[in-house]
């Protein structure tokens, strides 16, 4: 009994140690999506995205777009003060906030500059400012993740970057794509998800390729894959989570960068380089 007393003795008292409320408001540089192609000397810290349309591994932050992609700001300081001018506009809208997340196919005007800009992946799956027209910034693709009954019966569809669009054409189902007109909010024409149609991989290791829709394999309870053939002949396969259809037969409905979606081999790079 003794011995049992003399260990109670040097028994310290339970601290019950309570995780702190609410979600995360910091990103380790370390911890950020590679595709942002942050160095790892360059901070402790990367910019977290606000909550917003995108996902906060698929998207850019207004701030790095701004700062590494356009080089307008040295700082995060500059960019925020850009920002704070009003003069950049995410599909058709001022955006203020420095960590606002913009995503695939997410257009960019700055009319200051007479610039505009569509959110595209390269075939290394990084993104990519690709120049546009006036024209075609008043215009967005949009990938239809669900069709739904709103509230009171209204018919709804719910596309990838977080839009409600109410009343929609009957016709259109999950997996196809919309063109959406950004000054009116009204779908213009809309893509269905068929072999024959051409399409952008957005995810996977093929993330940036395109080419045309050959097969969809059906597996239930599991992921639907899809058979892609691209301009050179090549086949690749994906899930169907990861197909953005941009237009119908082989004719995209935007432009594309001067890649065209076309991944080279390495060989191919280096002789491409160095003619």
């Amino acid at each position: 009994g003794r011995r049992l007393g003399h260990l109670d003795s040097h028994v310290r008292p339970c601290v019950v140690v309570t995780m702190p409320r609410g979600p995360k408001k910091h990103m380790k540089r370390i911890n950020a999506p590679k595709h942002w192609m942050l160095d790892k000397l360059g901070g402790i810290y990367a910019p977290k995205p606000s909550a917003g349309p995108h996902k906060q591994r698929e998207c850019l932050p207004l701030n790095l777009l701004l700062r590494n992609r356009l080089k307008y700001a040295l700082n995060n300081k500059e960019s925020q003060t850009i920002l704070m001018q009003r003069l950049i506009k995410i599909d058709g809208k001022v955006r203020t906030d420095n960590n606002y997340p913009t995503g695939f196919m997410d257009t960019i005007s700055i009319e200051k500059t007479n610039q505009n800009f569509r959110l595209l992946f390269d075939v290394k799956g990084r993104f990519m400012l690709h120049r546009i027209k006036a024209d075609e910034s008043n215009i967005k693709l949009c990938k239809i993740r669900d069709v739904m009954i709103g509230k009171k019966g209204v018919p709804c569809l719910q596309t990838n970057d977080g839009r409600t669009i109410r009343y929609a054409d009957p016709l259109i189902k999950a997996n196809d794509t919309i063109k959406l007109n950004l000054t009116s909010g009204k779908v213009e024409e809309f893509y269905k998800f068929e072999i024959g149609n051409v399409a952008m991989v957005t995810g996977g290791h093929n993330v940036g390729r395109v080419g045309i829709v050959q097969a969809r394999e059906r597996h239930h309870g599991g992921y639907d894959i899809v058979h892609v053939k691209d301009k050179t002949g090549a086949t690749f396969a994906t899930r169907i989570n990861n197909v953005f259809i941009i237009g119908k037969g082989a004719t995209p409905a935007i432009s594309l960068p001067k890649a065209k979606g076309i991944k080279l081999t390495i060989i191919e790079e280096y002789t491409r380089r160095h003619k």
